[in-house]
């Protein structure tokens, strides 16, 4: 068997553009889907597959582990997340090829199955750019929350921590406690809350003034309080918070979450199938998690199929907690992609189709063309005019 072509689809979801990876081989019907979603970064991605390509047409696309080898070491260049982000949907893509070849769906070759259904969550109004943005009042929060858990869902992620920058007002910090107060008594105890910080905070300092005020309503995890590669704050961090820290979405790297297992500064990692290079990047990085007692809870707000290789992963990694997804995002998730997602008592069902169990419907996908994003990132600024971290 051996690869004829690696190509591109882009469809716009408003806020950001899902990149499907697409691999032929030489046998008649055998093909491969995988996803390299990248937030305004789409016309790079698509442009770093169209270069990667060239390393891996007439390969074996069974032999995995030996293309990422070959797409990574005969890069010469380090890739980073543009390149890993490409590198990642090719290798999603050879798994759906491996399973569909075998007759079997991935989870199965990944180790097989470790739990019976896999727990999500998802995000205020189910993934709507402004919903989850820009809801930083108590009675939007409280009704967006509601009626996330109206659709059957156990647990949600908020964004209300301001833009900070190296001190937390009193005003904001007093502020974020009352709508986390509001937001757990709208939903109650039996409801998992998680608090996505975006990496806002510039020093543990601000960070820490936030988690305290957030334990009192005891949050499942924070998230990224510090931004990403501040591993010495981190711990500093990690040391005096009540709250588990998650962190990881933007390493891609195997170094960078080493550096996180070393320093003990992290309860909860959270590895991008679609950027750290794949399935089986993401099961050594669960690996290596385990080993020093921390959980994996996948960074995932992106496409269909990206939801679907979340779902194979969480089905057979032991350390696996819970599945971040946005089905959501768009009204017509479920139609570009027909695929393995279903829920029942908020939790995802393990799948049973060969491969990753998806198929696109590129009639949809051509009625969503490429379009630049929703430049949201350019709302970090603080009164003063200080750009800060988004």
């Amino acid at each position: 068997m051996r690869i004829v072509a690696i190509t591109t689809r882009v469809v716009n979801a408003d806020m950001r553009n899902w990149v499907f990876v697409r691999i032929e081989t030489d046998q008649p019907g055998l093909y491969g889907w995988g996803e390299a979603t990248l937030e305004w970064k789409t016309q790079a991605v698509v442009g770093a597959v169209n270069d990667l390509a060239p390393l891996l047409v007439g390969r074996d696309p069974r032999d995995i582990e030996q293309a990422v080898r070959i797409l990574k070491k005969h890069s010469f260049w380090r890739l980073g997340v543009i390149g890993m982000s490409a590198v990642s949907g090719i290798e999603l893509a050879l798994w759906d090829i491996f399973g569909k070849w075998l007759d079997q769906p991935v989870w199965r070759l990944l180790g097989g199955k470790v739990r019976d259904q896999v727990k999500v969550y998802t995000h205020l109004g189910l993934g709507d750019m402004r919903a989850v943005y820009e809801t930083l009042d108590a009675e939007p929060l409280v009704q967006r929350a509601s009626e996330v858990v109206a659709r059957g869902y156990r647990a949600l992620k908020a964004v209300f921590i301001p833009y900070s920058h190296y001190h937390a007002p009193l005003v904001e910090v007093d502020k974020v406690g009352r709508l986390m107060e509001a937001l757990r008594k709208a939903v109650g105890p039996e409801v998992e809350i998680m608090v996505d910080f975006h990496g806002r905070p510039a020093s543990a300092a601000t960070a820490l003034a936030y988690i305290d005020a957030l334990a009192p309503h005891r949050p499942m995890f924070i998230e990224e309080p510090l931004p990403p590669g501040e591993t010495g704050a981190l711990a500093q961090l990690a040391a005096k918070s009540r709250v588990p820290i998650a962190t990881g979405e933007r390493l891609v790297d195997r170094p960078e979450f080493d550096d996180l297992f070393r320093a003990r500064a992290v309860d909860i990692v959270q590895p991008d199938i679609c950027h750290c290079g794949g399935l089986l990047e993401a099961k050594k990085i669960a690996a290596m998690a385990e080993a020093v007692s921390v959980g994996v809870a996948p960074h995932n707000p992106l496409g269909p199929i990206a939801g679907a290789a979340a779902l194979h992963f969480a089905v057979s990694t032991p350390n696996h907690l819970i599945q971040e997804e946005m089905v959501g995002a768009v009204p017509w998730y479920f139609e570009v992609v027909k695929g393995p997602i279903r829920m029942v008592d908020g939790c995802w069902q393990v799948p049973d189709a060969p491969g990753l169990g998806v198929e696109v419907d590129e009639a949809v996908a051509d009625r969503h063309p490429y379009r630049p994003e929703v430049m949201h990132t350019t709302n970090a600024v603080l009164a003063d005019g200080t750009v800060v971290d988004w």
